[in-house]
Parts: C-alpha cells; structure tokens; sequence
C-alpha cells in the first residue's frame, strides 16, 4: 500500500512540475492551480509514506519518478532532444528506482 501512495505521489509530481511550465511563470490561472493542488497533494502523501518507509529510499524514488516522467513528457510534448546519453541516464535512474524497491521489502 505504501509502495502505491508513493508512486502516485511521484505521479503528481510529474503534474506539478508539467503546470509549472504551463503556468508560464504563474501568470495563467487554471495551470497554477493544478500545480499548486498537485504539489501540496504530492508533498503530504510523501509525509505519510516516510512514516512507513525510510525517508531516504522514499525520497530518492519520489524525486526519481518526478524527474523520469518530466524528463520523458519533455522529450514526447516539448520536443526535447532525445539524445544516447540522456536515455541512458534516464534509464540508469530507473534501475536505481527498481532496484530500491526490491531493497525495500
């Protein structure tokens, strides 16, 4: 269960972080909100979830997920570059997620 709240929370990360470029600076009303609303709902699930899990594998893989998912919306809705180096990074954070999860039993 734990594990669940956890990546959503990461999910809304990927949400607050895509509004914030929305936004455009938080001139634009209705992206604000969502980054505002998903923000705080992210932060206070990953509160719940460092209860339960060790703060330091909760946080890498909240912050892992953010960065993962924005890093691929980025390449899919922003046209960013999808160079050899930047999947292997991306790709090198996501076994490091998988794997503190299989560490975390």
């Amino acid at each position: 269960m734990w594990w669940g709240l956890l990546i959503f929370a990461g999910l809304l990360e990927i949400v607050w972080a895509l509004a914030i470029k929305q936004s455009e600076g938080f001139t634009k009303l209705w992206p604000s909100l969502v980054c505002v609303v998903a923000a705080v709902a992210s932060f206070v699930l990953l509160a719940v979830v460092v209860r339960h899990l060790p703060v330091g594998t909760a946080y890498a893989v909240w912050a892992g997920i953010g960065a993962v998912g924005v890093a691929i919306a980025g390449v899919v809705w922003f046209h960013d570059a999808l160079t050899l180096w930047r999947t292997t990074f991306i790709t090198l954070i996501v076994v490091g997620l998988v794997g503190l999860r299989f560490l975390e039993q």
